[in-house]
C-alpha cells in the first residue's frame, strides 16, 4: 500500500508538471501565432522531458492531454475538438505514437539500466580472476624454455621474453624498442623484410623460414621461427615470432654436407561465434564459440536440423523461411531469433551470413552468430574498460599456442596443470586425460622410466635440465622429442611451478644415426681395403702404421720412428724430388700420388704411391701428417712390361716395313728410273743446245732445269725408302691425311699395274690436320693397298677396282679407307683378322694388320674392317684431329 500510494504521488505530480509546462508552450506559441506542427514539436520535447521522470501511465496520459490541447488550440476549426485537415489528423496521430514510442524506448533503457547494474556486479568478480589468468599466461611468456618476439609493422621490437633476451645475450630492456634487425646478419636483412611482409599481407597465416640469428658476442645460431601478424584492438598489426634454435640440427647436418628442408605447420586459430554450412554436401563448420552458443559438445556434428531444433518454437517458423529463401535465391541473410536449450536458457542470437559460390560451383554460407542476452550486452559494455588486459591474455595464449613446441606448465611437486593447444593436438589427448600425471600414457613405454627418473632427479636438485624421449602421435607413430625443464621460484627462492617443452628432434636422431652408420661404412672400408694409414707427428717421424702393411711386407716396427723419407730406398738417386716433397712437408701443405721405391721386410724391392694432408688442432697448431699409402708394385711391373712390349713391337714393325720394301724392289727402282732416264736425255739436249753455233742458251737452261726437276723427284723416292728403311722412334708431327695417302700411293704404282688394278682416290678437301708419325702411318696405308691388291689377284671376269676415300665420320674424326672388290673376308675370319700371327696367305707371317692395328690405336684411332655388298673389303681407319685444327 505504501508503494502504490508514492507511485500515484508520482504519477500526479508528473501529471501536474506536464500540464503546466504544456500550458506555457500553449500560451507562448499561440502568443507568437505558431504552427500546429511547430506547436507539436515543442510539445513532444515536453513529454520526452518528463517521460525520463519514469513513469509511463503519466507520460501516456500527459500526451494524450497534449493531443486534446493541440486539436481544441491549434487545428481548424478552432475552439472545437473537430478536425477538418486529413493532414492534421495524420500529424496528431504520427505525434501520439512517436510520445508512445519514446515512452516505450526511455522505460525499455531503464530496465536495461537495472540489469546492467545487476550484472556489473557479477562482472567486476570476474575481473580479478581475468588478471589472475594475465598473470599466469605472462609467467608461461616470460619463463618459457623458448624465445619468442612481437614486433609491429616497422619491425620495432614491442615485446621479448626473458628466455629469447638471455640466448641472444641482452637483456630484455635492450632489444624492446630495437629494430629486430639487429639481431639479423646484414646480409640476411632483406630476407627478414621479405618474411616480415609476408606476415603482413596475409593477417592470420602462419609463416616460417629458418636463418642466422646474432648474439651480442657476435656468434651465431641457428633458429626456425614460425611468424603470424595479428591485428590489436586498437587497428595496428603486430608480428609474433616463435624462434626454435634449431643450432645443434643444422651442426649435425653440416658434418653429413647435406640440408634437410623442414616444414612448419601451420596453426589455424577458430574464429569465435563463426560457422559455415556447403549446401551441395551439406556439411556445416562450427567454430567453437558456436558450439558453447547452442551448448553443444565439440564431437557434436552441426546441421541446419540441430540449428531449427534448438530455436525457441515461437521462432522455428521464421527461421525455416529465412534458411529457405537464402537458399532459393541465394541471397544472404540476417535475422534475429531465439534458443531454447535443454536447460530451459533462452539465449537471444543474431545470425549475420554471406552467400558465395566456391570453386566447384558449390553454393556456401559463411557467417557469424552472436548473442544478444542482456548479460552479453552488460559484458560487452564492460568489455571496453578491460580491452587491454583482454588483448594480453588473448596475445600471449596466441604466443603460446603459435610455439612450434609442445608446451606445458606442472605444480612444485612435477604433477602437470596446463598443456598448450599443439601439445593436445600431437598426443590426440584433451586436456583432462593429460593433467596430472596422465600425460606419460603418450610416451614409450621403453623410455617412461628413463624420463620420470630424469623429471625426479631434476625436481630434486631444483635445477633445469632436459631429456630425450619418444612421443606418441595422435596417429600411433613415435617420434624422438628433446624435453626441456625449468623452476619458477618466488622471492625466497621457492619453487613455485615448473615451465617445460618438448622440441621434435626425429631428424636429428635419423641424422645422427645415418653419421654413425656413415663411420661405419668407412671404418669397414679402411678395414677391408689393401691400403694402409699412416700418420706422422710435427717432426715428420712416423707414428702409427695400420696393420694392412703387412700385406706388402711393410711392418711397423721398422717404420715407426723414422724420418719419412728415410724409409725410401735409393732417395739419392730421386734427391730433386725428395727436396721438393720435403719443402710441401715444411710448408704443411697437402699432396697426392708421391711414388717411391722402398724395400719390405724380405730386401725385395717394392714400390709405394702415397697421399697425406696436414693436421691442426682446435688452436690451429701444426700437429703432423695423416695419409694412405698404396703397394704398386705390380703396376709398375706392368708398366715396364708394356714398355719392353712396345719396344718388342717397334722393332717388329720395323721388321715388317724392310720386308715389306723389298717386296716393293721392282716398284722402287721403276720409280727411281724414270726420273734417271730423264737426267740422261735432258743432259743429252743441253748438250745439243750447247754445241749449236751460236749456242742456245735459253734452251739449254731449260734442259737444265728439267734435269733439276728429275733429280729432286729421284731424291725425293729415296728419302721416301729411307725413311721407310729407318729404325728410328716416333716422330709426331701436325700431317695431313691427303698427302700422306700420295705419297704412300707413289710407291705402289708398279705393284698397281702389275696387278691390273685400277686406283681411284676419293680425297675430300679442306680436312684438319691430324697428329701423329708420318712413316708409321705410311706404312699403314701401303700396307692396306698391299693387301687390297693381293685380294684381287684372284678376280677374273669383273673389274679389279682400288678406292681410297678420305673424309670425317659421324663425330668428326678424319678416317681413310681401301675398299677393294675381291672375294672378301669370311665370317669365320673377321673376328680373327687382326690377331697377331693369323693369316689366309700360304707365306703370310699373320703381323701386318696386328701392326697396323696397333700403330693406329698408338695414335688414338681405331682401325676396322666390313664386307662391300658388291663384293670385297674395306679397311677403315680413323683419327682423333689436332685439338687446334678441331677448334
Amino acid at each position: 500500500m505504501p508503494q502504490q500510494t508514492i507511485n500515484l504521488r508520482g504519477v500526479a505530480a508528473q501529471l501536474v508538471l506536464g500540464a503546466l509546462a504544456l500550458a506555457l508552450v500553449f500560451a507562448a506559441c499561440f502568443r507568437l501565432d505558431a504552427g500546429l506542427a511547430t506547436v507539436a514539436f515543442a510539445c513532444l520535447i515536453v513529454v520526452v522531458l518528463f517521460s525520463l521522470m519514469g513513469n509511463f501511465i503519466a507520460s501516456v496520459l500527459l500526451s494524450a492531454l497534449a493531443v486534446a490541447g493541440l486539436d481544441y488550440l491549434f487545428a481548424a476549426p478552432i475552439s472545437q475538438f473537430a478536425i477538418d485537415d486529413p493532414r492534421e489528423i495524420a500529424l496528431l496521430a504520427a505525434f501520439f505514437l512517436t510520445a508512445l514510442g519514446v515512452d516505450h524506448l526511455i522505460r525499455r533503457a531503464h530496465k536495461e539500466k537495472e540489469a546492467a547494474i545487476g550484472a556489473n556486479a557479477v562482472l567486476r568478480r570476474s575481473l580479478a580472476e581475468l588478471r589472475d589468468r594475465e598473470q599466469q599466461w605472462r609467467e608461461v611468456f616470460e619463463h618459457n624454455p623458448v624465445m619468442y618476439f612481437m614486433l609491429d609493422a616497422e619491425g620495432i621490437v614491442l615485446n621479448v621474453n626473458t628466455l629469447g633476451a638471455m640466448q641472444l645475450g641482452y637483456a630484455v630492456d635492450d632489444i624492446i624498442g630495437q629494430s629486430v634487425l639487429k639481431v639479423f646478419l646484414p646480409e640476411d636483412h632483406d630476407l627478414v623484410h621479405k618474411c616480415l611482409a609476408a606476415c603482413l599481407e596475409t593477417v592470420g597465416q602462419s609463416h616460417t623460414w629458418e636463418l642466422h640469428k646474432i648474439r651480442r658476442d657476435g656468434s651465431r645460431l641457428w633458429v626456425r621461427e614460425n611468424a603470424k601478424a595479428m591485428r590489436r584492438s586498437d587497428g595496428r598489426l603486430v608480428v609474433l615470432i616463435a624462434c626454435e634454435d634449431i643450432t645443434a640440427r643444422r651442426d649435425t647436418e653440416a658434418a653429413l654436407q647435406r640440408s634437410q628442408a623442414y616444414l612448419a605447420q601451420a596453426q589455424e586459430l577458430s574464429h569465435t561465434g563463426s560457422f559455415g554450412w556447403n549446401v551441395a554436401t551439406n556439411d556445416v563448420y562450427w567454430s567453437s564459440e558456436t558450439h558453447r552458443i547452442f551448448a553443444c559438445d565439440l564431437s557434436v556434428r552441426p546441421s541446419p536440423e540441430l540449428v531449427v531444433e534448438r530455436t525457441h518454437p515461437d521462432d522455428r517458423a521464421d527461421v525455416r523461411a529465412v534458411i529457405e529463401r537464402a537458399l532459393r535465391e541465394h541471397e544472404d541473410f540476417d535475422h534475429e531469433y531465439r534458443l531454447l536449450l535443454p536447460d530451459g536458457t533462452v539465449k537471444h542470437l543474431h545470425a549475420l551470413a554471406r552467400a558465395t559460390i566456391n570453386g566447384a560451383g558449390d553454393l556456401e554460407f559463411v557467417g557469424a552468430v552472436t548473442d544478444m542476452t542482456q548479460a552479453k550486452q552488460a559484458e560487452q559494455k564492460l568489455e571496453v574498460a578491460l580491452a587491454e588486459i583482454k588483448t594480453s591474455e588473448d596475445r600471449l595464449r596466441l604466443v603460446i599456442d603459435t610455439i612450434p613446441a609442445l608446451v606445458w606448465r606442472t605444480r612444485a611437486d612435477g604433477a602437470a596443470e596446463f598443456f598448450n593447444q599443439r601439445c593436445l593436438d600431437y598426443t590426440g589427448l584433451s586436456m583432462d586425460r593429460s593433467l596430472g600425471w596422465g600425460w606419460t600414457s603418450a610416451v614409450h613405454p621403453d623410455d617412461v622410466d628413463a624420463l620420470l627418473g630424469t623429471w625426479y632427479t631434476l625436481r630434486l636438485a631444483g635445477q633445469p635440465g632436459e631429456a630425450e624421449a619418444r612421443l606418441r602421435r595422435f596417429d600411433g607413430a613415435y617420434r624422438w622429442f628433446l624435453f626441456r625443464m625449468r623452476p619458477l621460484r618466488d622471492e625466497e627462492g621457492r619453487i613455485l611451478m615448473w615451465y617445460g617443452s618438448a622440441t621434435d628432434i626425429e631428424d636429428r636422431k635419423q641424422t645422427e644415426v645415418a653419421l654413425r652408420a656413415s663411420e661405419q661404412r668407412f671404418r669397414d672400408y679402411a678395414e677391408t681395403a689393401s691400403d694402409w694409414l699412416w700418420e706422422t707427428g710435427p717432426d715428420h717421424r712416423v707414428t702409427q702404421l695400420s696393420e694392412h702393411s703387412r700385406t706388402s711386407g711393410v711392418l711397423a716396427t721398422g717404420v715407426v720412428g723414422l724420418l719419412r723419407w728415410q724409409s725410401a730406398s735409393g732417395s739419392d738417386a730421386d734427391a730433386e724430388k725428395w727436396r721438393e716433397h720435403r719443402a710441401t712437408l715444411d710448408a704443411h701443405l697437402p699432396f697426392r700420388d708421391l711414388v717411391y721405391q722402398t724395400e719390405n721386410d724380405m730386401g725385395a724391392p717394392i714400390y709405394v704411391r702415397t697421399s697425406g694432408k696436414p693436421v691442426f688442432d682446435a688452436g690451429g697448431k701444426f700437429r703432423g701428417y695423416r695419409g694412405v699409402s698404396t703397394d704398386i708394385t705390380a703396376v709398375i711391373r706392368a708398366e715396364q712390361a708394356e714398355q719392353a712390349l712396345r719396344k718388342a713391337q717397334a722393332e717388329l714393325a720395323h721388321v715388317t716395313r724392310v720386308t715389306m720394301l723389298g717386296e716393293l724392289t721392282a716398284s722402287i727402282a721403276h720409280e727411281i728410273n724414270q726420273p734417271l732416264a730423264g737426267l740422261i736425255a735432258n743432259a743429252e739436249a743441253c748438250l745439243g743446245w750447247l754445241r749449236r753455233s751460236p749456242p742456245n742458251l735459253a734452251a739449254a737452261g731449260r734442259s737444265v732445269e728439267w734435269i733439276i726437276e728429275d733429280g729432286n723427284r729421284a731424291g725425293e723416292v729415296i728419302r721416301r725408302v729411307r725413311d721407310l728403311a729407318k729404325k728410328t722412334n716416333a716422330e709426331m708431327s701436325l700431317l695431313d691425311i691427303n698427302e700422306l695417302a700420295r705419297e704412300a700411293m707413289a710407291l705402289l704404282q708398279r705393284e698397281l699395274s702389275r696387278g691390273e688394278v685400277s686406283l681411284r682416290m676419293d680425297l675430300a678437301p679442306r680436312l684438319p690436320t691430324i697428329s701423329g708419325d708420318r712413316v708409321q702411318l705410311q706404312q699403314v696405308i701401303i700396307n692396306l693397298v698391299l693387301n687390297g691388291i693381293e685380294a684381287m689377284q684372284s678376280v677374273n671376269g669383273r673389274p679389279r677396282r682400288l678406292t681410297i676415300p678420305t673424309g670425317r665420320d659421324e663425330v668428326g674424326r678424319v678416317c681413310l679407307s681401301v675398299a677393294d672388290t675381291g672375294d672378301g673376308i669370311s665370317e669365320a675370319d673377321a673376328d680373327r683378322i687382326f690377331t697377331p700371327f693369323f693369316t689366309t696367305k700360304s707365306g703370310g707371317m699373320g703381323m701386318g694388320l696386328a701392326i697396323c692395328r696397333s700403330i693406329v690405336e698408338a695414335h688414338g684411332g681405331r682401325l676396322s674392317t666390313f664386307r662391300n655388298e658388291e663384293g670385297g673389303a674395306t679397311f677403315q681407319f680413323v683419327l682423333p684431329p689436332h685439338q687446334e685444327a678441331a677448334a
